[in-house]
């Protein structure tokens, strides 16, 4: 379990002061030039050294991504950006960062920027986050009056700006690249990749696009030493980790853990176990709506990490746990996962614009049997047309879910259809 003296957020439930002040009394900004004065190359390499990897859902190692920005500027600036645009379903981590620990992301984007010789960051935050961007606004204004920010930053004799700017609500913004577009005023559709960001990102300069909780956490393993955050978790799954958990559990939380904490321990000690008890669960999906649901047997030993869950055809994503008890319609719920995702589509790739709306209707028809036992198969072979033939992962994220439906609950599918054949309404989902 991880003790309180090791939590990087302290402030996740905003009982204490979320100002500057507060934050100070609690070990932010402190010796943020020392920091500073290290060096670039120090800097990422103790980055790499924690083996801190991506908290935005991909997974990446931090550090490497960092050190692919140029090391000498070609007369072009370098951008820093910080993807707070979490609209995954389920996922809710971020949002308490930014409401309650903001000068955790502060601090981040400071330190981060040096390391890739950016003067300028830009965080992109969700259109329905209207406190969260008061708060972070509120807290940037605080930082530019006490010279932590602007000119010579923190007197670390580096200048650096942090603009913030808000998205207008639309999914398809998280991703890195219509993240750019959008904030260049464009509409948000996804870019080509190559060229990726660090080479032509933001105004076709070198670019990184970085999610809060990977930012946010900088400061403190800079501070406290690579080796204090690669000693949590698996090797290659290092580090603390915020967990949001939703759902059928006796109370939902945002919490910070050690990473490969088994599932289990993590709702039975922070939500009060599943509802109903542990016998009442039906499935989890581990990681956000884009991730394949694990069945109850797969939980029992289900260890939340990046590695573990790619094994089982799963994923760590964002680490948002949505709990499903025995009393959900899981054919039900994962419909209206694909709904979502053929609302959010951007339309560019044929794949994903005809094929979520497609997988959307036959799931429509699954949920209430009228639909053929032949037609389970022809809707996985599609969900395979869709992964991986479009630019960017919406369309993998509309086709795991249903690929892990048909994985782990087929015969219940099928059962529903037979049912619906024989007149045995009692099976049927509930209108």
């Amino acid at each position: 379990m991880l003790k309180d003296q090791d939590r990087i957020f302290t402030n996740l439930y905003g009982m204490h002061d979320r100002s500057l002040k507060g934050a100070m009394k609690r070990g932010h900004w402190n010796g943020t030039a020392d920091i500073i004065k290290r060096g670039r190359d120090t800097i990422i390499e103790q980055v790499k050294a924690s083996g801190l990897r991506g908290r935005g859902g991909a997974g990446f190692p931090t550090g490497l991504k960092w050190s692919f920005m140029p090391k000498q500027s070609d007369g072009r600036p370098s951008y820093l950006v910080v993807n707070a645009d979490e609209s995954e379903p389920g996922t809710c981590k971020d949002r308490e960062i930014m409401r309650h620990d903001p000068h955790t992301l502060i601090e981040g984007c400071l330190i981060a920027s040096f390391a890739m010789n950016a003067n300028t960051c830009y965080i992109y935050i969700r259109g329905e986050y209207i406190r969260e961007r008061e708060a972070l606004q509120a807290a940037i204004d605080e930082c530019y009056d006490a010279g932590l920010l602007g000119k010579n930053a923190a007197k670390s004799g580096w200048d650096f700006d942090l603009y913030l700017h808000h998205g207008a609500g639309a999914y398809i913004c998280g991703e890195e690249t219509a993240l750019l577009e959008s904030l260049e005023g464009k509409k948000g559709m996804p870019r080509m990749k190559p060229p990726f960001p660090a080479g032509s990102g933001l105004y076709g300069c070198p670019t990184t696009v970085n999610n809060v909780e990977s930012i946010a956490v900088v400061p403190t393993i800079l501070r406290r030493g690579s080796d204090w955050f690669a000693s949590f978790g698996r090797p290659n799954n290092t580090g603390t980790k915020l967990f949001g958990i939703s759902g059928h559990v006796m109370q939902p939380c945002v919490v910070e853990e050690a990473m490969s904490i088994p599932l289990k321990e993590l709702l039975d000690r922070h939500c009060g176990g599943v509802r109903g008890g542990w016998k009442n669960l039906k499935a989890v999906i581990p990681g956000g709506s884009s991730v394949p649901l694990l069945t109850q047997a797969q939980c029992d030993d289900a260890i939340m990490d990046f590695d573990w869950l790619r094994e089982q055809r799963s994923g760590l994503g964002t680490a948002a746990v949505i709990v499903m008890d025995q009393s959900t319609d899981v054919i039900k719920a994962i419909w209206r996962l694909s709904k979502f995702y053929k609302h959010e589509s951007c339309g560019q790739c044929t794949p994903c614009r005809e094929g979520t709306g497609w997988m959307m209707r036959v799931m429509d028809r699954l949920v209430r049997g009228e639909a053929e036992v032949e037609e389970i198969d022809m809707l996985l072979s599609v969900t395979k047309q869709v992964e991986g033939h479009t630019i960017c992962a919406l369309g993998d994220a509309a086709a795991w879910p249903i690929q892990g439906l048909i994985r782990a609950f087929r015969d219940e599918i099928e059962d529903r259809i037979k049912a619906k054949k024989t007149g045995r309404i009692s099976a049927v989902a509930a209108e």
